[in-house]
Order: C-alpha cells, then sequence, then structure tokens
C-alpha cells in the first residue's frame, strides 16, 4: 500500500508539473510546485497512511463487562523470524482452561514447526485463563474479543486480508466452536477444534444456539455458511465424551457440561455447511493410530484417535493440519 501511494503521488506530481509548467513562465514554476506539494500535503492530513507491516509483539484489547471495566486483554503475535516476500494468513491459537498464550505457543511451534515460519501466528489471552462458554471463571465477551483482534490486525500490509484460521484446544476449542454458531466474519475460512465437539448448549439437537446474555443459550443462531472444520477427538477422553454425554468434571448450571457425540457434532456441521445425507458417514481411513470421517470433499472432517484421551489433539501431525489447510489454498 506504502509503495502504491507514493508511486501514485510521485506520479500526480510529474504530470502536473509537466502540463503546468508548459503553461508558465519559468517565474510561476516555483508557485506551481508550492500549489501541488499543498495538496499532497492535504490528501496526507485526510488520513491516507504510509504501509505498515505487522511483527512479533504483544499487544491489547481494551473491553469492559461485570469483572473489569476498561481491561487490557493482552494477545501475542509471533512473525516469522525470516523476511517474508509476500502477505502471510493469519492463525489464530486458544488455549484451554487454565492455559496460557506461551504455554500454547510452545506447545503449537512444537508439535507444527512449518507454521512457525510461514503464517503469522497469534496467542489470545482467555480472561482467567479461561473462555466464557458457561461456567467458566470468566464471564467476558469473548467473541467482541477475537473478533477484535482480527479486525485490527487484518490492517496491516503484510496479512493476507480474506483468509484466518482458528484453532482452539479443549476449552479453547468450545469457543472455536462458539465462534463458527455467532461470528459472521467472512474472513474466518478455517476452524480447528481439539478435544471438544458441540456442546448440548450450543446445539440443542435441532438448532445451533447464540450464548446470549448470562450464557443463557436461548436464541437459535444459523451459522455462516462456507467455512471449513475439523474435529479432532480421543475415544477414550472421560473429561469430554467421545459418545457423548456429561462431562466428569467440568461443571454446568445444575450438574455437569453435556456434550454431543463427536461423530455427531461434526455430521451436523456437515449438515449445516450443505451436506445433504440424513445420518453421520461411516470411517473412510481407519488405521490403527486414527479414524478419519469426511464429508463435502474433505471441508468438513472428523479424525478419532482411538487409544487416546483428552490429550488426543497433540496427536495431529503437521502433514493432516497442512493438508487440511491446503483445502482453502494454504
Amino acid at each position: 500500500m506504502g509503495k502504491r501511494l507514493n508511486d501514485w503521488t510521485e506520479a500526480l506530481k510529474n504530470s502536473h508539473l509537466a502540463r503546468m509548467e508548459s503553461m508558465v513562465s519559468l517565474n510561476g514554476r516555483d508557485q506551481v510546485k508550492g500549489v501541488l506539494l499543498g495538496c499532497l500535503f492535504y490528501v496526507g492530513a485526510l488520513g491516507v497512511q504510509r504501509a505498515e507491516n505487522l511483527t512479533s509483539k504483544v499487544d491489547f484489547i481494551r473491553q469492559s463487562w461485570a469483572q473489569e471495566t476498561d481491561y487490557p486483554r493482552p494477545y501475542h503475535v509471533f512473525m516469522p523470524e525470516k523476511a517474508q516476500s509476500k502477505p502471510l494468513k493469519l492463525i489464530l491459537f486458544l488455549h484451554g482452561n487454565g492455559g496460557t498464550p506461551l504455554g500454547a505457543k510452545k506447545q503449537f511451534f512444537r508439535q507444527f514447526p512449518y507454521f512457525a515460519q510461514h503464517y503469522a501466528c497469534v496467542f489470545p489471552e482467555g480472561y482467567a485463563k479461561s473462555w466464557n462458554i458457561v461456567s467458566e471463571a470468566s464471564k467476558a465477551d469473548d467473541l467482541a474479543f477475537i473478533e477484535s483482534i482480527i479486525q485490527r490486525l487484518l490492517q496491516y500490509d503484510n496479512v493476507v486480508k480474506t483468509h484466518v484460521t482458528v484453532i482452539g484446544s479443549s476449552n479453547g476449542a468450545a469457543m472455536v466452536n462458539q465462534l463458527a454458531i455467532e461470528s459472521q466474519m467472512p474472513q474466518i475460512k478455517n476452524l480447528v477444534t481439539l478435544v471438544s465437539p458441540l456442546n448440548e448448549f450450543q446445539h440443542d439437537g435441532a438448532f445451533f444456539r447464540k450464548k446470549g446474555p448470562n450464557n443463557g443459550y436461548t436464541e437459535a443462531a444459523q451459522p455462516l455458511r462456507g467455512r471449513r472444520l475439523m474435529n479432532v477427538s480421543g475415544a477414550m477422553d472421560r473429561l469430554v465424551p467421545y459418545d457423548g454425554g456429561p462431562s466428569s468434571r467440568i461443571p454446568a448450571k445444575g450438574g455437569r457440561l453435556a456434550f454431543l457425540p463427536a461423530e455427531t457434532s461434526t455430521f451436523l456441521w456437515a449438515q449445516c455447511m450443505g451436506f445433504e445425507g440424513n445420518s453421520p458417514q461411516e470411517s473412510m481411513d481407519a488405521n490403527a493410530s486414527m479414524e478419519l470421517f469426511r464429508y463435502l470433499n474433505g471441508d468438513i472432517i472428523h479424525i478419532k484417535i482411538p487409544d487416546k484421551g483428552h490429550n488426543a489433539g497433540s496427536f495431529l501431525t503437521e502433514k493432516t493440519l497442512r493438508d487440511f489447510l491446503g483445502g482453502s489454498n494454504e
């Protein structure tokens, strides 16, 4: 943007000078130049800015809610160490309950080193180390927080404006589900949920639900279509039961938080995105380490890790994640 602006202003100055200088005397040329430079200064004063590139940093979004007033909520940005010749796509990673941005960054880059060198990677911090879904410590508006981060980062010249991936683990994955349900931002293209299918507040068996004030989930939602989603769940998970039902420990109103079966959850997302089948598909690719369920030519994917529990997300391979994102022109 900055180079284009400089080229445009220089061309404007030269072309006008050439035409006007042919019409005035030598003594009048300084006056013409002064007028043109004044015009260019006026354009700058109207708010046309030079290019600005995103760099590694910690930045903040200020929010107010019942627990805080004008509270600076941090997010951590990590850019590749080597200079890139073209704009980078954004990945946001949401940590689990009790996690931190730096802990999430360490795990993510260890598991997926390719993305550290080819993407702009962002790690937001959940208030009180949690994301507000049902009964967490945080009561913040996390949907507005995540959308504000994305809107801000898409302003930078070295960031792709039309393509954002959001990944979450556990409680962070529940937040990704809620983002998929409620956000109408078309720039969000890919969503990856590690060890958290839909809970029964987010989908009541008939409709997706908006969280709403006080986490009431009283209003039906219509998720934006055209998105791609991958879920990874462990068949031995007791915290978030693979076959659905109440969690062993996660609280909810009047008891424990209940989840939809992982395969059913993915099927509902596939239907929402245009799949016309009436029942969940059978595994299309199975081996000892994983079972793969695919819908809509791979736009919606569920991966079952047979012998793993709530740590199943750590068994997602870099190749599998790259292949999934590659389906949207990684």
